[in-house]
């Protein structure tokens, strides 16, 4: 094995088991949708939550069932051409930006998709004793339909977010969100050292997570949770969209040209800040995380604080010394949350409520190397132009995550659930 690591020891029914667990939860996430809801795309980033169902499918359909079954038939011979991302070696796909032009095939014909490919998966676990290559292509679809489930919650937020009604998506009314008080921010102290940094071994990870490789840090300390709300409002009301002296050049020109002065969804009503959530529109919570920040805005808001944000490597290390195990608490999507959650006196946000930005390019490790063919494309092609983010959001399932999962957007990019944790050096 090379890449995208598999625990070849996982039999074929662990690994069926994971495979209809996630195939049910994608399904789950797309309940409360009306049949309008699934063809909508307000913006280029934003694909229709129809597609997505369509594409995961196409994943295992092409990958697995088209290479390994013999006389395998496609569903519907147009669909590797409409459901096909961004994977060159499977040739000619429909663009992205069009992707919600496609008012057919109807949501009903996809659902359809989705059940003649899973029978035929399940066909596939029943009659073959699935070899090294075949689970991992498998695990990886899994992964695959993981980042998918949690776009698609980007995604319905995205389309209910700038509906003039603001749809209620789940009403997210837990402890976590309403009750909870904030805990005064500490910082957590890392000493100079040489740490290891990136992955190997038989647990599951991507290709951008290796190799594992050698990384000197200079003494630094992380704040122990997330930047508010409420500490992100005195940032706007201090004038920091105004003042270029914090900003990058390149993010105050964006934040001019585009005309940005909050968060993306948070809106102004007669001197009241109010915020869509998933939930509906809601008044600013000021304990909670604040989400939807460019790498632009959290840049800013640190150098307003006087601090900076921490490298990959620095939020790595940090994670790995303070946070080694996902601790049960954290809010991630097997929480059902469907919101950042108020931080709490022990648990140190690493994992779960929001990706956090560093100040990292995405960029090769030392020894890494791509994959041949049409999953090489997976991560390495996109190496260049877009920032690291850390630590998964609630939207993340815990099953997913990891301290050395590399996430990755372009720095302007804020529909997805992105904070801010700010560092310093010692």
């Amino acid at each position: 094995m090379n890449k995208y690591e598999v625990q070849t020891s996982q039999n074929p029914d662990t690994l069926q088991d994971h495979y209809r667990a996630t195939r049910i939860l994608t399904e789950e996430i797309c309940k409360p949708l009306q049949a309008e809801d699934f063809v909508v795309q307000p913006s280029d980033e934003v694909s229709p939550p129809k597609w997505h169902l369509a594409h995961t499918t196409w994943f295992f359909e092409t990958f697995l069932l088209v290479k390994y079954v013999e006389d395998y038939r496609l569903f519907d011979k147009d669909y590797p051409y409409l459901f096909n991302s961004y994977y060159e070696h499977e040739g000619e796909r429909w663009q992205r930006q069009h992707r919600g032009l496609l008012t057919r095939p109807w949501v009903k014909e996809i659902m359809a998709y989705r059940n003649y490919v899973d029978e035929h998966m399940l066909q596939f676990f029943e009659n073959h004793k699935l070899n090294d290559e075949q689970q991992r292509i498998c695990w990886i679809g899994i992964h695959h339909e993981q980042q998918h489930q949690e776009l698609l919650v980007y995604d319905i937020k995205y389309i209910f977010g700038i509906n003039p009604l603001f749809p209620v998506y789940r009403n997210t009314t837990s402890e976590l969100n309403q009750s909870a008080q904030i805990s005064e921010a500490n910082w957590l102290k890392v000493d100079e050292g040489l740490y290891t940094i990136g992955m190997d071994g038989n647990a599951f990870h991507f290709d951008n997570e290796e190799g594992k490789h050698k990384h000197f840090l200079h003494a630094f300390a992380v704040q122990d949770r997330l930047i508010t709300c409420g500490e992100y409002l005195e940032f706007i009301e201090g004038g920091g969209y105004q003042d270029f002296r914090y900003w990058l050049m390149e993010g105050f020109e964006w934040v001019k040209s585009e005309a940005i002065h909050a968060p993306m969804y948070w809106q102004n009503k007669k001197g009241k800040w109010l915020n869509y959530t998933l939930a509906g529109l809601q008044p600013i919570h000021p304990d909670l995380p604040v989400a939807h920040l460019s790498f632009y805005e959290a840049d800013a808001y640190a150098r307003w604080k006087g601090f900076r944000l921490p490298t990959e490597f620095e939020w790595e290390v940090a994670c790995q010394q303070y946070a080694p195990e996902i601790p049960q608490e954290a809010n991630l999507l097997d929480q059902r949350n469907y919101s950042p959650a108020v931080s709490q006196a022990g648990n140190y946000q690493f994992y779960g409520d929001l990706w956090e930005w560093t100040q990292s390019a995405y960029l090769p490790y030392p020894y890494y190397k791509k994959v041949e063919g049409a999953l090489g494309e997976y991560n390495g092609k996109f190496m260049v132009n877009q920032m690291v983010l850390r630590g998964g959001s609630y939207a993340t399932l815990s099953q997913h995550i990891r301290p050395t999962y590399r996430n990755f957007f372009h720095p302007e990019m804020r529909w997805q659930f992105s904070g801010v944790r700010l560092a310093k050096h010692l």
